[in-house]
């Protein structure tokens, strides 16, 4: 999402104009306002805009302060408690264990690129298979070429994935290191 740092309510409209960025404005009965619709929204609007892929930011109606952040967590909590949650109690306080350590930054970094790296891996494969979803295109032959070719196709992709996941994760070890020493110049540290 594209998020703008301005500071007052006036200012925030202007600025999303011309980077084409959709503005919700929070007023403080908890109702949402789309400034593009002149109407009121609701989050489950939000999650369709999120699915759609649309940038937009939620604005205090007052004090135009960023709320995006919030919103977008309301909207993952209900997910999560509906239907099937994405995330185990066990993931969830692991989460929760990293706020104020000092991996907190190097946590998110982490956890964000590997989502992404995730994201990339399913669009490639979605790509790949775009053609099954033709009915012209669906024959026996094409099936069993599909087929034949899934094993090494996740394979790869697997590997691929974990390979980045592997190399994120060193990086982060390595900036640990590199701050550890830093703060406890005398103390011996181990460099790979």
């Amino acid at each position: 999402m594209a998020k703008s740092r301005t500071s007052s309510a006036a200012a925030a409209p202007a600025a999303s104009e011309s980077t084409g960025v959709r503005v919700l404005k929070k007023y403080p009965n908890r109702r949402l306002y789309d400034t593009r619709h002149s109407s009121y929204i609701t989050l489950a609007d939000v999650k369709q805009m999120v699915l759609a892929g649309e940038d937009f930011e939620v604005r205090d109606a007052k004090t135009g302060e960023d709320l995006t952040r919030s919103i977008l967590l309301q909207i993952i909590l209900e997910e999560e408690t509906a239907g099937v949650p994405m995330f185990s109690s066990q993931t969830l306080a692991q989460i929760i264990r990293f706020y104020g350590h000092a991996m907190q930054g190097m946590m998110g970094a982490y956890l964000e690129k590997n989502l992404q790296t995730f994201v990339e891996l399913q669009n490639r494969l979605a790509e790949q298979t775009k053609g099954l979803y033709d009915p012209k295109n669906f024959t026996p032959e094409m099936w069993t070429q599909f087929l034949s070719g899934q094993a090494p196709l996740m394979q790869g992709l697997m590997g691929n994935y974990l390979e980045q996941s592997k190399n994120l994760f060193v990086q982060m070890q390595k900036q640990m290191l590199e701050q550890s020493a830093a703060m406890f110049p005398g103390f011996p540290s181990k460099k790979s």
